[in-house]
């Protein structure tokens, strides 16, 4: 699911903080292999574990070498997020279903995740660590779930408006436990994938409120 809404994707201001941009084919190859590799990483190790020279060393350059392309550690782990939410934009289309269609969009969301382990182990991983003291993800994903949480209660609203919920629904505890729902499905997919089916979870979920935020009927 799109962290954000459009036109909110975060990111620093231009100037000396942005990564540079390699203008040789080669080059930009060398950037998006450094990329793969620091996403793999971080998601084995987490920020704080992974070290430069370790990813330096897979990708066959020194640390020197991979900060030509991103000048500080933290500026790549940035880069790495950046390059999952283009992920999750190019998935979720320039429109956004609107409404319940919203919500059902979201068990198509875990089925594709089921595909995309590497993703889904770095947002777990980098999740769970941002809650520590001046981690560098922090603000990120503090603005992930804010973005997230508005796109939930705004389908939520949008499905009252045209009689599919209740109008009077919590929109806002009820996005926060579909997204508790989501996030808690990852982890245990990720620890157990043959015993959990995060698709058919996911669609219980949704198919079950569904049901518990339908209009009384008179």
């Amino acid at each position: 699911m799109s962290n954000r809404r459009a036109g909110e994707r975060g990111g620093a201001a231009a100037g000396p903080a942005q990564p540079r941009t390699p203008r040789s084919p080669g080059a930009r190859q060398r950037r998006e292999e450094i990329l793969r590799i620091a996403m793999e990483t971080f998601a084995a190790r987490g920020y704080n574990n992974a070290s430069l020279a370790e990813i330096a060393d897979r990708a066959g350059l020194t640390q020197a070498g991979v900060l030509h392309y991103f000048r500080s550690k933290e500026l790549l782990l940035t880069s790495v997020l950046e390059l999952r939410d283009q992920t999750d934009i190019e998935q979720l289309g320039p429109d956004r279903p609107r409404g319940l269609a919203f919500l059902r969009h979201l068990i198509d969301t875990s089925r594709r995740n089921a595909e995309r382990e590497g993703i889904v182990r770095l947002y777990a991983v980098l999740s769970a660590e941002s809650v520590t003291e001046n981690h560098p993800a922090q603000e990120y994903f503090r603005d992930r779930y804010t973005g997230l949480r508005a796109f939930v209660v705004d389908a939520l609203r949008e499905a009252a408006e045209v009689g599919e919920a209740r109008e009077d629904l919590d929109v806002e505890n009820v996005a926060n436990a579909i997204i508790a729902v989501m996030d808690g499905l990852q982890v245990q997919w990720l620890l157990s994938p043959g015993s959990v089916d995060m698709a058919a979870s996911t669609e219980r979920v949704v198919s079950s409120l569904l049901a518990s935020i339908a209009p009384a009927k008179n």
